[in-house]
């Protein structure tokens, strides 16, 4: 049975990969063998052209059971590119917009591209009937905002596809709405066939103690403006693009609209070709400055919030994350920008500014997603503990310590170490006390010389006592100051008894 709108004209269908024409069979299989309502979450990495398998199954759908398919989007952007892609299978559709009010029960299309608040008004509102869907395909499927759209369409089968089957909220894990997940091909498995470039990464330990997170687990924007705005982490990011991207085609992600700013204010002034994009960005420029990094050599963009989807330029042969984020998903959308294979391209460079190699492990190393899908609350735990234990101290203060070989202290092993041996959590404190006071006293003559590089560690006090009071559970504000303020009074005092110990070690010699 072939169903195709009035008006449909095939184009020369494009030519499928084999481990796409895998995943297409193996979706179809599962469709047909499961029941009407069967919810299948697909995962395959960034560049492996998720939007040409789902649009082949929108079209084989159709064909075979003569049912309207729904494909749902999260932005503007997404819906006009998923519209195209469908066409260029031969799939004509209908994007439910904001001209869109209405569609008749006897509407000659069979497919149609909405993002979710339009149509979940239209829905709402009794102008779309949903009863005649038989698939619905969600893009992007870990955003939560997916979910509330799912049980509009109860005589539907549900296939999700993305590139991290992960939920950034631990209260919505994916696996609460989706029965089975079905796994594409590995990163590594691509680049080995010649479907993606392969990595070179670059990484700068940054000092990330002054970022604080939001409501939602990232960093907030505020933060990350005030930090990577500054002098030095400005001097940083020109220092590693001149050492490993200069001359190329360059991506450059940001938190922060003022941060990106700055970052084109800087690299204009040494005359790099640079633009800047954002989500406020009015289109006709957007799409100007699109232009224009496509056909200049060696152009930088710098950006926030806009090219992490659809956007595809496979001339960029730079991804710099100037920026630090907790969230994997996100990790994985900036670097796979730069992830486009061509003829002539065969590899491409990681600049990372935010620790987040660190904190997820390598882009293109094997990640056991099915067990992440399982036990997302392991994932959480272990990503939380991630972004609170990634801590160095600063190199400039770490040299003004040249004599002392161990600086760092795991603030929540020391707590739990305690905790299991029975002792007082106060204990923690009184160690950290004492591997500060030995920094100061191994480093300096004189008393005043160890107080004054006690000082010094004002930030680090700070940061160990945040992790404390995360490890205590609910405390206030002023408990926390107070700790901040006992701490620095012991520390003096048990740093002029070590000195003054010393002293009389000295002249008795």
């Amino acid at each position: 049975m072939q169903i195709l709108s009035p008006t449909a004209v095939h184009g020369p269908a494009k030519k499928l990969y084999p481990y796409q024409q895998h995943a297409i069979e193996t979706l179809f299989e599962k469709m047909q063998a499961g029941a009407d309502q069967i919810r299948l979450l697909f995962q395959l990495p960034t560049g492996g052209g998720k939007t040409v398998i789902f649009s082949e199954i929108a079209d084989r759908f159709i064909k075979k059971y003569g049912k309207k398919v729904m494909v749902l989007t999260h932005r503007q952007e997404l819906c006009k590119q998923t519209s195209l892609a469908l066409k260029n299978t031969g799939v004509f559709n209908k994007v439910v917009d904001s001209r869109v009010k209405r569609i008749a029960k006897k509407d000659d299309y069979y497919c149609y591209v909405a993002m979710v608040e339009t149509l979940k008004h239209r829905i709402d509102d009794g102008l779309i009937d949903t009863g005649g869907v038989g698939l619905v395909i969600v893009d992007e499927a870990h955003h939560n905002s997916f979910h509330k759209l799912l049980k509009k369409f109860p005589g539907a089968r549900i296939i999700g596809v993305t590139a991290t089957p992960f939920s950034a909220d631990a209260a919505l894990p994916m696996k609460s709405f989706y029965s089975e997940l079905v796994l594409g091909e590995q990163i590594s498995s691509l680049i080995e066939q010649g479907f993606l470039a392969k990595p070179k990464s670059f990484g700068y330990e940054v000092e990330l103690n002054t970022l604080n997170r939001g409501i939602h687990g990232d960093f907030t924007v505020s933060s990350s403006d005030e930090l990577y705005s500054s002098k030095v982490m400005l001097d940083l990011l020109i220092h590693a693009y001149r050492e490993h991207a200069l001359g190329k085609k360059t991506l450059i992600f940001n938190n922060g609209i003022f941060t990106s700013r700055k970052v084109l204010e800087v690299f204009q002034q040494f005359g790099y070709p640079i633009r800047h994009l954002d989500n406020q960005t009015e289109n006709a420029e957007r799409i100007e400055i699109l232009k224009w990094f496509k056909k200049t050599k060696g152009a930088i963009l710098t950006s926030v919030s806009i090219l992490t989807t659809g956007f595809d330029e496979p001339s960029v042969q730079s991804v710099i994350l100037n920026r630090a984020t907790t969230s994997i998903t996100l990790y994985h959308q900036m670097i796979g920008r730069g992830a486009r294979r061509l003829p002539a391209k065969k590899t491409f460079s990681i600049i990372d500014l935010g620790n987040n190699v660190e904190r997820f492990g390598e882009w293109d190393a094997p990640l056991d997603w099915q067990h992440v899908y399982e036990n997302p609350e392991i994932y959480h735990q272990m990503l939380t503990k991630a972004s609170d234990d990634i801590h160095q101290m600063p190199a400039e203060m770490r040299n003004k310590f040249p004599n002392s070989i161990e600086i760092s202290f795991d603030v929540l092993a020391a707590y739990q170490t305690a905790i299991e041996k029975g002792e007082k959590a106060k204990t923690v404190l009184r160690n950290s006390i004492r591997q500060h006071a030995m920094m100061c006293a191994d480093n300096a003559e004189t008393v005043t010389k160890a107080l004054e590089l006690a000082h010094e560690l004002d930030k680090e006090i700070d940061w160990r006592i945040k992790q404390y009071g995360k490890c205590l559970g609910n405390v206030t504000k002023n408990y926390i100051k107070w700790l901040g303020s006992d701490y620095r009074g012991h520390l003096q005092g048990l740093i002029e008894k070590i000195m003054s110990r010393r002293a009389v070690m000295r002249a008795a010699v």
